[in-house]
């Protein structure tokens, strides 16, 4: 990603209103050069890059024909699904309203409802090559809750990508500080030929979060 024309810090000055924290998350953004790439590319979210940098490693979106993004909404990884996938057919969820995008089948609901793993598979046509999951939980500030909570997405992800996964394909999921637990580790592994864990670049290095790869699904028989 080009990082040529970085401008000085900006300084965010503290308005009546504004609390310190959500002044430092100003600031941030205005001096992140992937959120002013994002702009200027036309992606919704600085997230697209984690994903287009995922891609440049792992190869994820080459021959993609099905693919499902869990917690699409603003809709960054979807668009460059759209944009490095462009044949594939491509289903999002979120309980989040997300703009219309083009070539894009979005649905608006809670991912861990019991109907929303059959409406995924309809909206798609058939079974996904690709599983993508940016999902996290909507923090409340107590960190072993917080990662307990954003865990439980990632699990029921990993089982969707399990359930309905074409054989040789990919899941992708983020999880936090710490890697996959033990137990999701023991399921993705037998599953898939290989799992890894990676940093894109594009996640900041203050942040928890990592990404949990894994590739060439065996089928549910194994």
């Amino acid at each position: 990603m080009a990082r040529s024309g970085r401008n000085p810090d900006r300084r965010v000055k503290t308005s009546r209103g504004r609390t310190a924290s959500s002044t430092r998350w100003l600031e941030r953004q205005l001096n992140d050069p992937y959120v002013r790439q994002a702009k200027a590319e036309g992606y919704r979210s600085r997230a697209a890059y984690k994903l287009i940098e995922l891609d440049e490693k792992f190869a994820l979106l080459k021959g993609a024909r099905r693919v499902v993004d869990l917690g699409v909404a603003p809709g960054g990884w979807a668009q460059v699904v759209r944009k490095l996938a462009p044949r594939a057919e491509v289903v999002g969820i979120d309980l989040l309203e997300t703009e219309p995008l083009e070539g894009v089948t979005l649905l608006q609901m809670d991912f861990m409802a019991d109907a929303a793993p059959a409406a995924l598979t309809a909206a798609l046509g058939g079974s996904p090559d690709l599983v993508l999951s940016d999902m996290a939980a909507n923090t409340v500030g107590h960190k072993q809750t917080d990662h307990l909570r954003t865990m439980g997405l990632v699990e029921a992800a990993a089982w969707f990508a399990v359930e309905n996964l074409d054989d040789g394909g990919t899941f992708v999921a983020k999880v936090l500080a710490g890697g996959t637990d033990t137990e999701l580790l023991a399921l993705l592994k037998r599953h898939f030929r290989t799992v890894k864990h990676a940093k894109p670049p594009a996640s900041r290095k203050g942040s928890s979060e990592w990404y949990v790869v894994a590739q060439g699904f065996k089928g549910r028989a194994e």
